[in-house]
């Protein structure tokens, strides 16, 4: 009933809004239906920071894109949730130690307390499971290669956590690959991280390269047995940003089996967002409002990779709780179906959209286990 309920409310806005050309007119009943039949997994939501911080996820929180609540309302059948190291614990030596505490807090403030609506999930099977009993399966992501300070053996201890992607780095470099928003120190992967590299593929941990430089991406590539993801990335041919992903990167990256994930953040989807962003274009001097991205951002984002790559090698990675700026008509969690009614009026089949939600990545997933069997069946 809330879902309907959400359908007209959403409905009335979107209806204002006229139809690119060549689209198609779209039933409320054909979007639930179409919504409700997809696993959608978000690759990447950073509401564990705020929990840390006291927030409660079973409470609606004015300041935040997430909660149980809208992730109901939403339709979200799973998360990764980023446990996310700042670069400034590394200046500390406590890289790892946030980490562990950031885990915590997705394992034990998250699932732990709300076990009749979460579980963590550490397979592709178990994912698939965890929805249909009409839980949220919760997995977890490591964002900020610098928490590993360096080390093989906390690279498994994070996997025996439940750990099951890392990106490779945040905004800075570390000591084994290059960030796209830092200086060069290794013109790309040092020996260490090729290592942490064949590590991860050996453990059937996912290779994220959000936030790496461009260099680090190629030479990941290369050095990957497993299918490799972008976590939260969207294309730098719409938003000419280091984070975005070129079109080459991204043919790349499809025609070995990978995935990028779509960002929501308004700098990610919108050039004109972007250049009016200081974080993200050095030659603004003066922080003022970033124009405000719209649905039609995301889908075109969407679009772009299907024509470059197909529509297998596109996903969500919305990075909800971790961007200041999201479009209009994808302001939550809650919106989710909103982006099923613009893709089915883009003319998406319901099969396409299961695969941009959550089929795609249940795939990489799947390799990736194969991958890491067949290696451990040979030592």
């Amino acid at each position: 009933m809330r879902f309907r309920n959400f359908l007209r409310r959403a409905a009335h806005g979107l209806l204002c809004l006229a139809l690119a050309p060549g689209a198609r007119a779209v039933t409320d009943e054909e979007v639930r239906r179409v919504h409700e039949s997809a696993l959608l997994i978000d690759l990447h939501n950073d509401v564990a920071l705020a929990v840390a911080r006291g927030a409660d996820i079973g409470r609606r929180g004015a300041a935040r894109h997430t909660d149980l609540a809208r992730l109901r309302q939403g339709g979200v059948g799973a998360v990764f949730f980023a446990a996310y190291v700042a670069p400034e614990f590394v200046k500390k030596n406590q890289a790892a130690h946030r980490a562990l505490e950031i885990i915590d807090v997705i394992r034990h403030d998250i699932v732990g307390r709300y076990p009749r609506d979460f579980e963590l999930a550490l397979t592709a099977e178990e994912i698939e499971r965890i929805h249909r009993a009409g839980r949220i399966a919760a997995l977890i992501g490591l964002e900020g290669g610098h928490a590993l300070e360096d080390s093989p053996r906390l690279l498994r201890s994070f996997y025996a956590l439940g750990v099951r992607y890392v990106t490779l780095t945040h905004i800075n470099t570390n000591n084994w690959a290059d960030s796209s928003m830092d200086k060069p120190r290794h013109n790309g992967l040092a020996p260490l991280g090729r290592e942490l590299v064949a590590e991860m593929n050996r453990l059937g941990m996912l290779v994220d390269v959000s936030h790496v430089s461009d260099e680090t991406f190629w030479q990941v590539l290369e050095a990957s047995r497993a299918p490799v993801i972008a976590s939260h990335s969207s294309c730098r041919a719409l938003s000419p940003i280091a984070r975005n992903l070129s079109d080459e990167m991204i043919q790349a990256l499809a025609r070995r089996g990978g995935v990028i994930h779509i960002n929501f953040g308004c700098e990610f989807v919108s050039a004109e967002s972007a250049a009016a962003s200081p974080f993200f274009t050095p030659s603004v001097k003066e922080r003022r409002p970033v124009p405000r991205a719209r649905l039609e951002h995301v889908v075109a984002h969407i679009d772009h990779v299907v024509r470059l790559a197909g529509v297998d090698a596109v996903g969500i990675g919305s990075d909800f709780d971790g961007i200041e700026c999201t479009p209009a008509g994808l302001a939550d969690v809650s919106e989710f179906p909103n982006l099923t009614r613009a893709l089915l009026e883009r003319r998406y089949t319901a099969e396409e959209i299961r695969k941009i939600y959550g089929g795609n990545l249940l795939r990489v997933m799947r390799e990736a286990e194969r991958i890491a069997g067949k290696v451990k069946e040979r030592r």
